[in-house]
């Protein structure tokens, strides 16, 4: 079982970065369209997004399956779209906005999809500083799980950003939404199925005395 774990998520290592070297090789060849640095920013931004959805699907799909393995593949996931959305960001100070502080401060103000993105990115930042087993004994289980709850206003707003900088064709970032939607949805249905189950009252069980 390790062994097809190790493979799986060699796998998945590999996976995770066909994007950037599409970009990247776009790049290079000059085949991003007439803007390439607005492709490259956006399309970064849409992998991030994308892989921040599956990481929250991991858990879902372990609880409807069955299938155990699906944890140890979660925290690669994660640490990819922090990555993904790392570099959307370093593709916007630089690409963009050539690391311009002063119009960057006046974008973030007055641009609400710029502000709403890099909110988005101040609540992953903690998340992936801690992923590691380290971390998690430094900060303790129930700790670490508080924490790690900032995944899901960060995917809400990221949701919004992708939204609200799109402005006219909304399908793909509203797809996003009602993915989101149902993911939270789950969890949401679990937790108060959780918590009822403790006030169910148990019958009591009389045993059946059999005469002879």
């Amino acid at each position: 079982m390790a062994k097809y774990i190790a493979a799986l998520k060699t796998a998945l290592f590999i996976l995770c970065l066909l994007p950037l070297a599409h970009y990247a090789a776009g790049l290079w060849q000059d085949t991003l369209g007439a803007n390439p640095i607005e492709a490259l920013t956006r399309g970064l931004g849409d992998w991030a997004l994308r892989l921040l959805l599956i990481t929250l699907a991991v858990t879902p799909l372990r609880r409807l399956s069955g299938w155990a393995w699906l944890l140890k593949l979660r925290r690669m996931l994660g640490l990819f779209a922090f990555f993904y959305a790392s570099l959307h960001l370093i593709a916007y100070l630089w690409l963009d906005q050539f690391f311009d502080w002063a119009e960057i401060g006046r974008d973030i103000l007055k641009r609400p999809f710029i502000t709403v993105g890099m909110a988005t990115f101040l609540l992953l930042a903690p998340l992936a500083a801690t992923s590691t087993k380290a971390m998690i004994r430094r900060l303790g289980g129930q700790r670490w799980q508080r924490l790690h709850r900032l995944i899901y206003p960060a995917a809400l707003l990221a949701v919004l950003h992708f939204t609200w900088m799109v402005k006219v064709d909304v399908r793909e970032p509203a797809l996003y939404g009602v993915i989101l939607a149902v993911l939270l949805g789950l969890r949401a249905w679990w937790r108060i199925d959780d918590w009822r189950r403790p006030l169910v009252p148990r019958r009591r069980i009389i045993p059946i005395q059999v005469r002879r």
